[in-house]
């Protein structure tokens, strides 16, 4: 028995061309979601990897922060303690102050200069006396600024004419004054002698 194709071999040959493309796409399609798929997983693990991180950093951060305070507050009471002790050894200091005030009052004071009256606060002093003439006054003011290292600033608030009587005949013209000057703390006053050492060997090296 003899078989006739009666359709055209064109028609055939499109039907099939059409079927693999059909196929072919299908296929496409099922990988590229393959693919989207696995690199949405892998992206996905790559955000839990760094969530897991930025967590861990957090935790540390904390920790840290929770150091900085507690040394933060160490810093404070160290600062406490030694404001303390600083003001202990100014109270130490500041009992023998008077000492260095008179010791060193009547080494500076100049032949013919006489102090009536002295009055001290805190640091502060005022020099109440009578001189022979302006030119002990100026002295006195010298030696208090450049010869002991227990004075510093003198300054002359006033200078005023006046006269003593020594006699009924015998009057005699001064100088009353009134200086104020501050009475240099113990641990200030040993440097100086040290820094005059100093600046005077530097004098003599550059010279």
């Amino acid at each position: 028995m003899i078989l006739i194709n009666l359709l055209p071999h064109r028609e055939i040959a499109r039907k099939r061309r059409k079927e693999l493309f059909n196929v072919s796409l299908g296929l496409s399609v099922f990988i590229g979601g393959i693919l989207a798929g696995l690199i949405f997983l892998w992206f996905e693990a790559q955000i839990s990897t760094q969530q897991d991180k930025n967590r861990m950093l957090q935790t540390e951060i904390t920790k840290f922060d929770v150091q900085i305070k507690e040394i933060a507050g160490l810093e404070g009471e160290i600062a406490a303690l030694l404001a303390r002790q600083q003001a202990v050894e100014n109270l130490q200091a500041d009992r023998n102050m008077p000492v260095y005030l008179l010791t060193e009052l009547v080494k500076q004071l100049p032949e013919g200069v006489y102090i009536s009256s002295l009055r001290q606060e805190g640091p502060n002093v005022a020099l109440q006396g009578v001189a022979q003439s302006n030119e002990r006054v100026s002295e006195l003011l010298r030696n208090l600024a450049n010869n002991s290292p227990w004075f510093a600033r003198p300054e002359l608030v006033e200078i005023v004419a006046g006269s003593v009587n020594l006699t009924q005949r015998d009057v005699r013209r001064v100088s009353n004054f009134q200086i104020r000057v501050k009475l240099v703390r113990a641990n200030e006053a040993e440097k100086k002698p040290a820094q005059k050492s100093s600046a005077a060997a530097s004098a003599g090296v550059v010279g």
